[in-house]
Formats: structure tokens, C-alpha cells, sequence
């Protein structure tokens, strides 16, 4: 019992096991840890202060010391007999300090601190039992191979694994730690431990405990582990003094342990709110507040920051107090450090305002003054938070956003000041670098959105006009009372000033207030005299009410003075009522609430303004790479457009186009699940268009569905109308619309009433979608399509009728071609069926609108789609149109011979309005539009620069040539029918060939696997050789069916002599090719389309005819024919490559044109070409790269798309670059200085390989030789810079070049231009490398541009001397001339004569 045992000594000793030394230590190698550990809990179950007997307490050491050797159930018991044993000390101690002397209970000193040592080294002793656990262990009977272990295992061994498995620390941990807090809570350790070492040293042995359990993440995840420590600190802190040491070990394990960033913040405000203790945490924000982190510092920030933010959120008021030392952190190097403190200011601004907020509705009558300072508080933290959106890391600037994104969450304060700064800042950032940056943005202009504060007046919606109407009617309501106010204080001072001069009477404006009146009129009743007068004054007085000092008055003020001077009381007495009637107005709850109501409405259409002038910017943002931007940019649409936001429905159109994002998989971002962009659309639009308000009827519902649909195609573009049939395809499929609403439409479709157009194109737009998805949809109602949109209302508006042929179209389903497959799952019908007659019915029909060709093309393409033998109707529907335009017209006193004809084309033309209201001109001016006035029949006949017999031409049987032009002439609209109709069923005939030969092979494929199975029923023991032999046959046979209609195509479709076709093909290369004779526009440009369509259709043809093309792109007028030649010419190098690509740099100059149309045509059909490998690039590159600096977006876009797809072909863009730069810097298509760096810098992103680079170096340094133009020196030099010079070998090409630009130094850009690049090959050099030979080429260009400059000068001399000289020699030559004229001139003459002669030195210079 005499053993000494110092506790400060022992916890020194202890940090090395390896060194600490036990007096009686037992090997538990030799002895049993079993028995030992018996002996020693018997004597401590026996006396709690057994434990200080040496022989004891060494046991429990040595099996501390070998705890990994020890069996999990010899610790398990080791355990309780340690806790049980200080618990029982413990209540003895407590027991003695209550009743005995100090001398009492000082004997329990040491039993406690050896128990707290003890269970101290335990709990890190611990973790080791715990780490075997993990270990596989063996079986107990034999070994297992494989495993790593011995080959056989002891007993020992195998029943330490067993006990290892069923003893777990977790399971002890909570008990152990609340032991200690009842330690800390019982215990008054300043009366025991009389010393502050000694008393600090037992508080570390029962805090220690719970700082190790606390660096466990696995144990922290528990609630009531993580309680317990939180307990245990608290307690040592409050009524132990270990406020120094829970300082330093908060910011320690902070530093290594990130995961005990929140649980400390949680301690501290624990510590704060329930102990009222909170100099720990004051002291700990100091202490973090004092350090410096660097850009480099990860782990520590991040904890720290984490800590702060957590601490910000639980204990606003106590981080508020430090925060002047905090803010420090915000110029700091670390950005999560920046981050954390963007998230505290936040915090601060929340507890703040809601603190504000309580005070004031639970007393009415708060200062004002506290009111003004946290408004005052208020505004000083958003600035600062708002200052932090100019902050250079993108991660801090998005946590601004989020911040304040977070603050409009709060109910009780709106910010409605700052709310408005905010929105600006929040569209500002919208054109942020950073994507995440962008997000936050769009994710808080919609959060602005749905916590707006505008919600009293307009039902809470932010339509502008509605707002301006609204704002409008709030300052006339203010204006009208601060009318009443302002008369009211007006006649109070005029009252006062007469009052006291007693010189003035009364004043008035001719609407004063009723008491006013009253006291003049009995005025007026006492002086009955001079009544007339009175009368007087006041009617001068309305006659001149802005001069109240008028004569007159005056006279009659004067003449009252005496009478006024008894009254003077009466006169003092309305004065007063007066000023109360104006305070009490001034006070008055409808003044201020007009003022009110006026500022609300400001407030209000200032942050509609900012939002709707954000739209444009948030519609270029769902064209964005990311994902989440996307998603956030359609969330804002979507509200935006709940809330009748202007501007939003154009975001909500533009959405559909997402519909073929091929992204339809969810992904997760800060821990929320990302929904796949498509999916999110069909959710977006379903939410908008098909959930109808819950207060309407079921067949309010379906007329409200139906109408939304057919709205969504108004002023629908066809970019627009595609990526709506997608979505509606996806909707349909997923059975997301019902046949209700499906009726609904048939039911506008084939209404009889008179309907919109707009209204009943929508209708059969919507359905002829629904039937990509499901045929039967216009299946079923086939006969009403026939009735309205092929009968009499379809001929009335052929946009009608050609929506109807589309929607005929979707009868042949939408299988999707499998390649390589040979079955058609189309479905055809026989050319007798009602469909085919209405179609020819409706194409052959009389009609003078231009919207008959779209009609005709679906109509055709009907046709086509469902027709068995469609050629058969085509050539019968050409032969009948040939027979109408060539067609001797009457003269014009026999055109009412056909009565029943000039019905229906008035009927026709009556209910058409609208093509002639677009027009603007009247029918006689269309007719002479329409007429040929230069053309005569017999020039189809026989024209002479046609190469073609006339014999094949319509109406060549018959030629007259002596008849009067006047008297034969056709009808332009029917020729442009006629040739339209020509054109469009050759380009479909080739289709339709091509689904022959399908079918062709389809059936010989059929027919050679019958007669296989059946040769197979006779031998099937056939070689696999005769097998592959029968391939290669069968093989040879598909190719010679290609062939066959190859040639079909080639030759007999334009040249054979029963081709239909045939006849058409010189009468469109006469009419392409005579502009001075065909000059209607109409027909020229659908003659050019079908001549356009013929030339895809036979390479002989093309030879032959394509440089007529390039002809009419070349010389015509009409941008839109020149765009659409260019698209043409794109068809035709798909078809004959060859031909086209001899002839592109003609089609490279539509990249200059002046047309916006023609550039963005021509820079699309390029891009195909050559991305296709369709037509060589031979050096036209520069032209591409022209529209990359085009004044539209659009075509800066492509352009910039084409270059980045480039660039995936190998070499493609640094094979073509010298071409491009020479295109760009010299000769007649060189651009500005300007423009040519802009290009070439995006150009040069593409350059990443180091052997370009240095390849490039080496080239253009050889150019300086051959240039002698300052201007190419200086592109060249830049193209130099935009380098960058990674490897050495790309810095020793450009030393190894210095002789040829070291003559071209002295130019100052291009000196400039290489000091940039050394800066370059500096940063990349290498930090062990010296930069000798850098300084060194830097001293060289230094010499020779000062070299070059002395040169310089020195010709500069040279060539004014030589200018002098000749000015002399020519002033000598003109003496001699002059002679005696000279002589005889006066003074004044030499004197112009030397006027004169700088001219001549000027003549002489320019010759020189």
C-alpha cells in the first residue's frame, strides 16, 4: 500500500510504450493472462482502493501493455472490474468530501487518479483489440490454406480469435464515457487536488478519453457516443478549468481530424447555450481568426471552414462578436477559408434580420433607433456579401449565390432592398466563365422568383404591363392626395401671412375647404356694402389664379382692411382648424398607404425588369455543355412562365429543341439526384400544358389540354414544329395523352363552324404528330380527313391541305429502317383508293396561291409514300398540268365562255383571301405579274440556244411563229405549277427506285432460300466451299440489280425515249438559262429548284448543265435564290462528288456574300461537304475562317463549330494553316489587323502537338524572308506568339530562325510580339534549368532592334538629303528655263514661285 505513483510523472512516461517501465511486469507469453487478471479484479472487487497494491495494479498494466496479445474476453473483463472499481471509489470519495475531514478523503487521491490512468490507457489500448478484430481469422480444429497464416494454429491462439469476435469496444464506449462525466460532475477536484499540475493532470486523464473516442469518425456517427464527449468536455471546461487545454486540442484535431469540424461547433454552442460558458468558444475563434493559410494549405481550411459554418449556424450571436477578426480570412490566400466566411456572413444576416423581426411583433412600439441600426447591420453584411461576387475563385462566387439563395428562404423578412441588388448581381454572373457559377445564378433568380414579395397586389404575378397599369394608378391616387395636402398647407401659410401683416386678406384657389367658405361668406353678410366689390375680386380672382397679388385684389383687400382688423381672433381661430385638418391629413393612413403602395409598386417593376432583361441571356444558357446548367435554365423557364413572366414562353419554345438530347440518365450533384435532361423537358411540359387546373370540369380539362396543344403551334418555326412532333412521339408512346383529347382535336379539325385557320391547322399539325407514335390515330378518321382537309375547306386553304397530306403520310407507320435489311414495313395501297383521287384532285385544282407549292410537295410525297405504282398518277397529274399551261388561251372577250371553271376559281380565290391580302395588289396587277409579256410559245418550240431536238418538247408538234405574241401567250403560274410538280416527282422517283431495287433483292433473296431449303431436303451433306461459292453468286446477282437501275437513273429517267421526264429537262435548262425572258420571280425560282432536282438525278446531265447553276448564283438578284442554290449545290456534290468539287471555289464565294442567308447556307453545306470528305479543301480554308469574326452570332457559331469538328480529323487544321494565314494577311482577300489576330487565336487553340508547334515555328520563321510588308512582319510575329513554346526543341527553331527576322526587329508590334514569347518559354522552362540561353537570345534581339533602328534613321537621312538634292537641281532646270521671263518678273513672283516648289519636292518623292 506504500506504493508512490505520480500522475503527471506516469502520463510523461506513457507516451512511449516501448521505454515505460512496469516494476512487477508479468510475461504474458509464459503465464495466463486468465488467472493474473483473476487475482487482481477479486481484489478490487473486494476494496475499491486495492488498486493501489502494487502487485495489482502492475497486472492490469502488463495486460495493458500487451492488450494486442490479450483475448477481447480477458479485456472485456479487465474493463469492468476498472470502471466498476472507480465507480465505487468515486461514490466513496464523494461520500467522504460531503461528511469527513480533508484527511479522509485526500487518502482517495491516488486510487482515483490510478483508475483514471488506467481507464485512460484502456481506451487507447482499445483500438488495437479492435484492429485484430478485423483480421480473418482461421477455424479453431485445423488451418485452411490460402489464408496466410501457419500451417496449424495453438488453442490459445484459436480461442483469442473466438473472444476477439465476440467482444466489440463500440458496445463499452458510451458507459465508459459517461463514467467520466459523472467524474467531472461529482468530483471537486479543488479540494482534493490542492495544486493546479495536479489537478490539470487528473482532468487531461478523464478528458483524454473522450478526445480519443472523438478522432474515431466510425464512433462520432453515433448520437449517443458523440452526446457523451460532448458532455465530458463541457464539464471539464465549466467546473474544471480546461478551457486552456480543450482550446488547444479543439484546434489540433481540427487540423488532422476533418471530420470533427461540425461536432466541435456543436460542442461549443452546447457549451454556450446550456453551461453558459462561452469564453471557450470566443477564444477558439481568435485563435482561428490569427491564422495564415496559403494557397497550397487543403485539409486545414476545409476543416476550419467547415467549423465555422456549422458554428455560424448554431451560435450566430457568438461568431458575431468576432467577426471583425473573422473577416480577415476573406483577403486570404485558401478559398474554402473564403467560402466558409461567405456562408457565416450569411448566417449572420439570417440571425439578424429574424431577431429584428421576433422583437417587432412581439412589441409594437420598438425603438426606432435599434430599428435603424440592425437595418443599418443589415445592409453593411449584404454589401460585404455581395462584394464577394467579384471574388477570383468561381467556387466562392457560386457560395455567394447560394447564400443569398438560402437567405430568401426565410419567411419572416423579405429583404426587399436588397432582394433588388441581388437580382442584379445574380444577372450579372449569368455570363460568368465558371458553369457552376452560371447554375447558382439561374438557381437564384428563380428562387427570387417563387419568394418574391410582390405577392399582395396582381395575385402574385410579375407581368409587366399588368404591373405598369397597376403602378400608373398608385401615382395618380398619390398625386390626387397630396393635392388635397398641399392646398390644405398652402392655405394655412397664406392665413398666417395675413394674419400678421393685417395688410393681406384672404387667399383662395377656388377650392377651399367648407369652413374656409363659411367664414368668408359671413364676411360678406357684415359688410353688405361693399358686396359688389367682393363679388368682384373673386371673379378676377377665378379669371387669374396663378397671380394672386393681381391689382384688383388688392384694391379690395384694402378697402376690407378695416373691417378684417375686428376679426383678427375669428381669423386665428380658423387658422388653427386649419393646420389641424392638414396634420391630421398629413397623419392620415390613406396618405401614407398610397405612398406606400406607390414605392411597392417601383420595387416591384424594377425587379420584373431586371428578370425579364435576364431572359435573352438565360435562352443561350440551355444550349450549355453542362448538364445541371440546363436543367436550371428550364426550372426558371417553368416558373417564369407560372408567374406570366414576359418573355418566358419564348424560353418555353425553345426548350423543345432538348427534346433530342441524347442525356436521359440521372447523375447526382451535391448530393441531389439529377434527372436526365430529356426527362426533365417531358416533366416541364406536362406540368405546363397537360395538368389542367383542379377547379375546372372534366370536359373543361380536355378542352383546356386540347387548346394548349394546338397553341403550341402558332408562329411555329419547322425547327420548332420537328422537335414538338419528338416530344409529342414520346408523350403518346408513354400513353401520357388520352383519346379524349384525341377527339377533341378531330372534333376542331372537322368542325363545321367557321374556325381561325390557325385554330384548325393546329388540329391536324397536332394529330398528324400523335400518329407517328400510334398510326391508328389517323387511321380511324381517314374519311374525315378526305372531307375537310382534301375537300372543299382544304382547297380554301391549302396550309390546310398540306398538313393534311402529312397527316396521310403517318398511315405507313414509323418503322425505323434497319440497315442492311430488306423488308418494307410500310404499307401500300392501290392506286384506284379514294386518297389518290382526292390528292390529284386537290394538286390539278385551279389556284393562284404561292402556298399551293407546299401543298403539292406533301400531296406528292403522299403519293410516294402509299402508292403501289405512284409513278403511274405522277405522270398523269404532269401530262394534265403540260395540257393547262400549254394550252392556247382564249382571248380575254371569250374567257367567260367556261363558266363552270370561273366559279370555282372565284370561289377559290374569294375564300383565299389571305395570299392576296400578303400580296397587297389587285387582281389585275397579279395577272400582269403572272403574264409573259416577252414569251411566245414557239420559243419552247424550237429555242435556239437550246442543244436539244424540239421534237421532245411540249408543244412543239404545232410551232407558229408568225403568230402575234400578243395573241399566244401562257399563264406564268401554271408553267411554275407544271415545272414544280416536274421537278419534285423526279427527285422522288429516284427514292422510289431505290425501294424498288429493295424489293427486288428482297424477293430474290426469298426465292433463293426456298430453292436452298429445298436442295437441302435432297443432299445436306454439302461442302462449306460450294456454300461460299453460292454466296459470292448470289452476291453478283445484287450487284447486277444496282446496276440495272443505276443505268435506269443515269440514262433513260432525263434521256430515254419513253421518259416522261425527259421532255422536261431542256425546257428547264431554257427557262434557267433566259433570266431577260422568264423574269416572273416566282417562276424563276421554282424553275431553278427543279432544274436543281434534274441535276442530282444524272451525272450526264450534271456535266452537262451544272455551270448553269453556278451561273445564276453568280449574277442573280435574289438572295433567297441564292440560298437555296446553295443548299441545291450541297444535294448535288452528294450525289456526284466529282463534278462539284472541280467547280467549289465558286461555291466558296457565298461565304462573302452580302446576305446573311446566303453566308449561313453556304457555311452550313461546306461544313457537310468537307466534314463528310464529300469535296477537298484545296486552300479555301481562309474563307471558312473569315466567319469566325461574322457580324452575326449565328455565323461566327458554325463557324466555330466547324473548326472544333476540324480538329478531330488528324492534321486537318495544321496542314491547311499556312494557307490560311497567307488567305487572311496578304492579297485581295486579306483581312483587317484586327480580325486576323481574333481568327488566328481561336484557330490556334487546335494546335496542341509539340511537333506542330515546332514545325510551324520553323515555317513561319522562313516567311520574314520573303516578306517585305511591315503588315505581314506583324501577323506573322503574332501567330509566332500565340504558341506555346512547351519544349526546348520549339525555342531552338526560333533562335535557329533569327536570321531571318532579325532585319524586322525594329518594328515595334513586332518586337513586342517575341518579348511575349520569351515570357512563354520562361514559365515553361524547367525550375532546375538556368535561363542563360534565353538571356542571352533576349540580349541579341535587344542588339539587332536597335540596330535596326540606327538603320533606319540613317535611311531616313540618307533620303532627305537626296530629296533636298533634287529639289535644288529642279529649281536650277527652271531658272534656265525662265531665262529673261525671270527678269522681268516682280518681287511678288519669286515668292510664289517658292510657294510652289514644296509641290514639286513632293512630285519628285513620289517619283523617287
Amino acid at each position: 500500500m506504500s506504493m508512490s505513483f505520480e500522475l503527471q510523472d506516469e502520463l510523461q512516461d506513457f507516451q512511449d510504450l516501448s521505454t515505460y517501465s512496469i516494476p512487477n511486469e508479468h510475461d504474458l507469453s509464459s503465464e495466463d493472462p486468465g488467472e493474473l487478471l483473476q487475482e487482481a479484479v477479486g481484489a478490487v472487487a473486494a476494496s475499491s482502493d486495492a488498486i493501489t497494491d502494487p502487485q495489482t495494479f502492475d497486472i492490469f498494466r502488463s495486460i495493458l501493455k500487451y492488450a494486442d496479445e490479450v483475448p477481447g474476453m480477458y479485456m472485456n473483463k479487465l474493463l469492468d472490474a476498472v470502471t466498476s472499481g472507480f465507480a465505487a471509489e468515486l461514490d466513496s470519495t464523494i461520500r467522504d468530501v460531503e461528511h469527513e475531514e480533508q484527511e479522509v478523503f485526500i487518502a482517495h487521491k491516488m486510487p482515483l487518479e490510478m483508475y483514471a490512468f488506467l481507464i485512460n490507457w484502456f481506451v487507447i489500448a482499445a483500438d488495437k483489440v479492435k484492429a485484430s478484430e478485423d483480421e480473418p481469422a482461421p477455424a479453431p480444429t485445423r488451418a485452411r490454406r490460402g489464408r496466410g497464416g501457419k500451417a496449424g494454429t495453438s488453442r490459445a491462439v484459436a480461442a483469442k480469435k473466438i473472444a476477439v469476435e465476440t467482444w466489440s469496444w463500440a458496445d463499452h464506449v458510451e458507459g465508459v464515457l459517461k463514467l467520466m462525466s459523472r467524474a467531472l460532475a461529482k468530483l471537486k477536484t479543488h479540494r482534493i487536488w490542492l495544486t493546479t499540475p495536479e489537478r490539470e493532470a487528473l482532468v487531461t486523464c478523464l478528458t483524454r478519453p473522450a478526445y480519443h473516442v472523438a478522432e474515431n469518425d466510425q464512433h462520432m456517427k453515433s448520437q449517443a457516443i458523440r452526446a457523451n464527449v460532448y458532455r465530458v468536455v463541457c464539464l471539464a471546461v465549466k467546473h474544471h478549468s480546461h478551457q486552456m487545454a480543450a482550446q488547444v486540442n479543439i484546434i489540433q484535431t481540427l487540423q488532422y481530424h476533418e471530420h470533427l469540424s461540425e461536432p466541435w461547433a456543436e460542442c461549443l454552442q452546447l457549451l454556450h447555450s446550456e453551461y453558459d460558458y462561452s469564453q471557450l468558444g470566443d477564444e477558439v475563434l481568435r485563435d482561428i481568426a490569427s491564422k495564415n493559410f496559403n494557397a497550397q494549405d487543403t485539409r486545414g481550411p476545409r476543416a476550419y471552414s467547415k467549423f465555422l459554418t456549422r458554428l455560424a449556424e448554431l451560435a450566430p450571436r457568438a461568431v458575431l462578436k468576432q467577426i471583425s477578426l473573422l473577416l480577415n480570412h476573406l483577403d486570404s490566400e485558401s478559398y474554402p477559408m473564403r467560402m466558409a466566411l461567405v456562408e457565416v456572413v450569411g448566417s449572420l444576416i439570417r440571425e439578424v434580420a429574424v431577431a429584428a423581426a421576433q422583437e417587432e411583433s412581439t412589441n409594437a412600439q420598438a425603438i426606432d433607433h435599434d430599428n435603424e441600426k440592425r437595418s443599418q447591420q443589415i445592409e453593411r453584411l449584404f454589401d460585404l456579401l455581395l462584394s464577394r461576387t467579384l471574388d477570383l475563385s468561381s467556387y466562392v462566387r457560386a457560395k455567394v449565390l447560394q447564400t443569398i439563395s438560402k437567405l430568401c428562404d426565410i419567411r419572416q423578412v423579405k429583404f426587399p432592398k436588397q432582394r433588388l441588388k441581388a437580382t442584379e448581381a445574380a444577372t450579372d454572373m449569368l455570363g460568368d466563365k465558371a458553369a457552376i457559377v452560371r447554375k447558382n445564378a439561374l438557381a437564384l433568380l428563380t428562387k427570387l422568383i417563387t419568394t418574391h414579395p410582390y405577392a399582395v397586389m396582381e395575385g402574385g404575378e410579375l407581368n409587366g404591363p399588368e404591373w405598369q397599369v397597376t403602378y400608373k394608378n398608385a401615382t395618380a391616387e398619390l398625386q390626387r392626395v397630396e393635392g388635397k395636402l398641399g392646398k390644405a398647407i398652402e392655405r394655412e401659410e397664406e392665413e398666417e401671412e395675413a394674419g400678421q401683416t393685417e395688410a393681406d386678406g384672404e387667399e383662395t384657389d377656388g377650392e377651399e375647404d367648407e369652413a374656409k367658405r363659411s367664414d368668408d361668406d359671413m364676411e360678406v353678410d357684415e359688410d353688405a356694402q361693399d358686396g359688389n366689390t367682393e363679388a368682384d375680386g373673386s371673379d378676377e380672382e377665378a379669371r387669374d389664379p396663378d397671380d394672386p397679388d393681381a391689382t384688383p385684389r388688392k384694391k379690395h383687400k384694402k378697402s376690407k382692411k378695416l373691417k378684417k382688423k375686428p376679426r383678427k381672433s375669428e381669423l386665428n381661430m380658423n387658422a388653427v382648424v386649419s393646420e389641424n385638418l392638414a396634420v391630421a391629413a398629413l397623419e392620415s393612413n390613406e396618405y401614407m398607404f398610397m405612398k406606400r403602395r406607390k414605392e411597392y409598386c417601383t420595387d416591384a417593376l424594377d425587379f420584373i425588369h431586371r428578370l425579364e432583361g435576364s431572359v435573352e441571356e438565360i435562352e443561350n444558357l440551355l444550349g450549355s455543355l453542362s448538364k445541371a446548367e440546363v436543367l436550371e435554365a428550364m426550372e426558371f423557364f417553368r416558373v417564369a412562365y407560372a408567374y406570366r413572366l414576359e418573355g418566358a414562353e419564348i424560353g418555353i419554345k425553345r426548350m423543345v429543341h432538348l427534346i433530342w438530347s441524347k442525356d436521359n440518365s440521372s447523375t447526382s450533384e451535391d448530393d441531389k439526384e439529377l434527372k436526365g435532361i430529356r426527362a426533365r423537358l417531358l416533366e416541364c411540359y406536362k406540368s405546363i400544358y397537360f395538368e389542367p387546373p383542379g377547379d375546372l370540369g372534366h370536359k373543361q380539362q380536355i378542352n383546356w389540354i386540347a387548346k394548349n396543344m394546338i397553341e403550341l403551334t402558332y408562329d411555329a418555326t419547322l425547327a420548332e414544329l420537328t422537335s414538338l412532333e419528338e416530344m409529342l412521339k414520346a408523350f403518346m408512346e408513354d400513353n401520357q395523352i388520352s383519346y379524349e383529347v384525341i377527339s377533341k382535336l378531330w372534333q376542331v379539325y372537322g368542325s363545321s363552324r367557321q374556325l381561325p385557320r390557325s385554330q384548325r391547322r393546329g388540329a391536324i399539325i397536332i394529330l398528324g404528330m400523335l400518329a407517328v407514335a400510334k398510326p391508328n390515330v389517323v387511321s380511324e378518321r381517314l374519311s374525315t380527313l378526305l372531307q375537310v382537309g382534301l375537300g372543299p375547306v382544304g382547297r380554301s386553304d391549302l396550309m390546310l391541305a398540306r398538313y393534311t397530306c402529312v397527316a396521310l403520310q403517318r398511315l405507313t407507320g414509323s418503322a425505323k429502317k434497319v440497315k442492311g435489311s430488306l423488308h418494307d414495313k410500310n404499307i401500300r395501297l392501290e392506286m384506284n383508293h379514294s386518297i389518290f383521287k382526292k390528292l390529284q384532285k386537290t394538286i390539278e385544282y385551279p389556284c393562284r396561291s404561292k402556298d399551293w407549292f407546299g401543298m403539292a410537295e406533301q400531296a406528292i410525297n403522299t403519293i410516294y409514300a402509299l402508292g403501289m405504282h405512284p409513278d403511274e398518277l405522277c405522270s398523269a397529274i404532269i401530262k394534265n398540268l403540260t395540257r393547262r399551261a400549254f394550252t392556247k388561251r382564249p382571248p380575254k372577250p371569250e374567257r367567260s365562255s367556261s363558266e363552270e371553271e370561273a366559279d370555282e376559281i372565284a370561289a377559290v380565290l374569294d375564300e383565299d383571301k389571305a395570299p392576296q391580302e400578303e400580296k397587297g395588289q389587285g387582281h389585275d396587277e397579279d395577272e400582269d405579274e403572272d403574264r409573259m409579256d416577252e414569251d411566245e410559245p414557239p420559243a419552247f418550240a424550237a429555242p435556239a440556244q437550246s442543244e436539244e431536238p424540239a421534237s421532245q418538247w411540249p408543244g412543239s408538234s404545232s410551232p407558229s411563229r408568225s403568230q402575234p405574241p400578243s395573241d399566244d401567250m401562257g399563264d406564268v403560274f401554271q408553267l411554275s405549277q407544271l415545272l414544280f410538280v416536274v421537278g419534285h416527282v423526279a427527285i422522288k422517283h429516284i427514292v422510289y427506285l431505290e425501294l424498288v431495287e429493295r424489293e427486288w433483292k428482297r424477293q430474290k433473296d426469298e426465292r433463293e432460300a426456298a430453292e436452298k431449303l429445298a436442295a437441302g431436303k435432297g443432299s445436306t451433306e454439302k461442302d462449306s466451299k460450294d456454300g461460299e461459292e453460292l454466296d459470292q453468286v448470289a452476291g453478283n446477282a445484287e450487284d447486277e440489280i444496282g446496276e440495272r437501275l443505276a443505268g435506269v437513273r443515269e440514262t433513260e429517267l432525263l434521256y430515254g425515249p419513253e421518259s416522261l421526264l425527259a421532255v422536261y429537262g431542256p425546257l428547264l435548262v431554257h427557262v434557267c438559262g433566259s433570266p431577260h425572258k422568264f423574269k416572273n420571280r416566282t417562276l424563276k425560282s421554282v424553275a431553278t429548284l427543279s432544274f436543281s432536282k434534274f441535276l442530282c438525278i444524272s451525272s450526264q446531265f450534271c456535266d452537262a448543265h451544272h455551270h448553269l447553276l453556278f451561273k445564276i448564283l453568280e449574277t442573280s438578284r435574289d438572295p433567297n435564290l441564292r440560298g437555296n442554290i446553295a443548299i441545291a449545290l450541297g444535294d448535288v456534290a452528294v450525289s456526284f462528288s466529282t463534278i462539284i468539287d472541280e467547280n467549289s471555289n465558286e461555291l466558296y464565294k457565298g461565304l462573302s456574300d452580302d446576305d446573311l442567308i446566303v453566308r449561313k447556307n453556304t457555311l452550313m453545306v461546306l461544313t457537310h461537304l468537307i466534314l463528310n470528305g464529300m469535296i477537298k479543301v484545296k486552300g479555301q480554308l481562309g474563307e471558312m475562317a473569315k466567319c469566325l469574326e461574322d457580324t452575326n452570332v449565328r455565323v461566327s457559331d458554325l463557324a466555330k463549330l466547324f473548326f472544333k469538328e476540324l480538329s478531330t480529323k488528324e492534321n486537318a487544321i495544321y496542314n491547311n494553316l499556312p494557307d490560311v494565314i497567307s488567305h487572311l494577311s496578304t492579297g485581295e482577300h486579306a483581312v483587317e489587323e484586327e480580325i486576323f489576330q481574333n481568327t488566328m487565336k481561336y484557330i490556334f487553340t487546335f494546335v496542341e502537338k509539340e511537333k506542330q508547334s515546332e514545325s510551324i515555328v520553323e515555317k513561319l520563321c522562313q516567311r520574314f524572308r520573303l516578306s517585305e510588308d511591315p503588315r505581314q512582319w506583324r501577323d506573322i510575329a503574332f501567330c509566332l506568339s500565340l504558341l506555346n513554346f512547351k519544349s526546348e526543341r520549339s525555342v531552338r527553331k526560333l533562335i535557329e530562325g533569327l536570321q531571318y527576322y532579325r532585319d524586322k526587329l525594329h518594328e515595334e508590334k513586332v518586337f513586342e510580339r517575341f518579348q511575349e514569347i520569351l515570357q512563354k518559354a520562361r514559365s515553361n522552362k524547367a525550375a532546375n534549368k538556368p535561363d542563360n540561353e534565353l538571356n542571352e537570345f533576349e540580349a541579341i534581339l535587344e542588339d539587332h532592334k536597335r540596330q535596326g533602328e540606327e538603320d533606319n534613321a540613317l535611311e531616313r537621312r540618307v533620303e532627305g538629303k537626296k530629296a533636298a538634292a533634287k529639289k535644288k537641281a529642279t529649281r536650277k532646270s527652271n531658272r534656265k528655263k525662265g531665262g529673261g521671263t525671270r527678269a522681268t518678273r516682280s518681287r511678288a513672283e519669286p515668292e510664289e514661285e517658292a510657294d510652289a516648289e514644296p509641290e514639286v519636292a513632293d512630285e519628285d518623292d513620289l517619283y523617287e
